[in-house]
């Protein structure tokens, strides 16, 4: 059983479902994310509602300091990061074209940068351990065209690359890495970036509860699956996408845009 679980973007959403399922089931928490108030309503629920140790680091991912901060913080409170969720993120409201280089360059510090530090302060606990968990949120937009406007899905595509990678060299030593690739989830993350009225074209049955998500993610990584994608609909499109036109393999909220 996992004994401290670190996650990030854990104020709401996938991040926050995964503070409840793994308080649920006794695991103690780290929480990172930007909202230090949030973390703080949430971290008081958890430990009222399943008398776990929560911890709040609060910290913007986009300054490239934050995960040394963080790294440290951890080495203060004397834990062991036994499973790491890479979860932070966000999408973008407007072209990259029309972002500002310092914009795009945050991007990608809190979606790639920030989990490449992580992973790489985390598992040298872990290996001496001869034991460890990742998971790294990608999307099912990693298998697909998201249109040439975005970073997005270039950016999960290396998360989903890389955390097969993790998998293959680490494997045999213990650590196990997911990546998680959800579709279409019921969370704030439209209403963040802006597309909340875009995807309310998306059909219902595309649309995945994060609890279920985080619940087929749990049980993917302590079964050593390199790739989690929840929910029937998605593994076939995820399995089918490389074969059809770039028109269909874009997601229907990015259409006519």
């Amino acid at each position: 059983m996992t004994c401290t679980a670190l996650i990030t973007g854990a104020s709401s959403g996938i991040g926050e479902a995964f503070a409840r399922r793994l308080a649920r089931d006794g695991v103690e928490l780290i929480l990172v994310a930007r909202r230090e108030d949030r973390l703080h309503a949430l971290a008081d629920r958890l430990r009222s509602e399943h008398g776990v140790e929560v911890h709040v680091v609060p910290g913007d991912l986009a300054d490239p300091g934050t995960p040394a901060r963080l790294l440290r913080s951890i080495d203060e409170m004397q834990l062991e990061v036994d499973l790491l969720v890479n979860n932070a993120g966000y999408g973008l409201r407007e072209s990259m074209y029309d972002m500002s280089i310092d914009e795009l360059h945050d991007f990608m510090q809190v979606l790639m940068r920030s989990w490449v530090d992580l992973v790489h302060g985390v598992l040298p606990g872990m290996l001496s351990r001869g034991h460890g968990r990742i998971i790294n949120v990608a999307s099912v937009a990693s298998y697909l065209s998201v249109t040439s406007r975005s970073l997005y899905g270039p950016i999960k595509a290396f998360i989903l690359q890389w955390s097969k990678t993790l998998h293959q060299d680490l494997s045999s030593r213990g650590i196990k890495t997911t990546a998680l690739c959800p579709g279409y989830t019921a969370t704030e993350f439209f209403d963040v970036n802006g597309a909340r009225e875009r995807v309310q074209r998306v059909p219902k049955m595309l649309w995945l509860k994060p609890e279920a998500v985080v619940d087929q993610a749990l049980r993917a990584v302590d079964r050593g699956r390199p790739v989690c994608i929840p929910g029937f609909l998605y593994r076939c499109i995820c399995r089918f996408a490389p074969l059809l036109p770039a028109s269909l393999r874009t997601p229907p909220h990015r259409r006519a845009l």
